[in-house]
């Protein structure tokens, strides 16, 4: 068990014959007693400075201990939010390929649908075009037909004898 100043100052010494000189003795245990005071104050002072540094010490680990943990957790919902983002343009990337894709087989079906109802209508313009021009040769024959000719020529007065003829020869 460690000294304490109580104890050094309570210390007596046996006398002997040819001892030390007492008040130097005691000269020597009263400045033994104040160091040894000062170093028991200075070792509490201490004492409670490292329990204090521990007990910082321990909120800082506690800390750090839950900011390594919130750095695991950040990078990991990154990671998720980045494949989730990767995901997410792949599936934009295929949704917009496939309306593409439904796009252009949607024009192709147009464009075919046109070019069919164009063919149709240009053979209907040729089947058109066929019929008028019959037509119209049809009619220049019948301009060209000598029949015309005759009706220039004939007298009116003339006809209405030769129908009343023909009429009474029929009766």
């Amino acid at each position: 068990m460690p000294l304490t100043p109580l104890d050094i100052h309570n210390k007596e010494f046996a006398r002997g014959f040819r001892g030390y000189d007492e008040d130097d003795v005691n000269e020597f245990l009263d400045q033994v007693i104040k160091d040894y005071e000062t170093i028991i104050r200075e070792k509490k002072e201490l004492n409670e400075k490292v329990e204090h540094l521990n007990e910082k010490l321990s909120h800082f680990s506690n800390i750090e201990s839950t900011l390594n943990k919130s750095i695991l957790v950040a990078q990991e919902t990154a990671e998720e939010v980045k494949e989730n983002a990767k995901k997410e343009s792949k599936l934009i990337i295929k949704e917009a390929e496939k309306n593409a894709d439904r796009i252009i087989n949607e024009a192709l079906h147009k464009s075919r649908s046109i070019a069919l109802e164009v063919e149709e209508l240009k053979k209907q313009a040729k089947v058109f075009r066929t019929r008028l021009k019959m037509l119209v040769e049809a009619q220049l024959d019948l301009l060209d037909n000598k029949d015309w000719d005759g009706l220039f020529d004939m007298d009116f007065d003339q006809e209405e004898d030769e129908k009343e003829q023909e009429e009474s020869t029929h009766y």
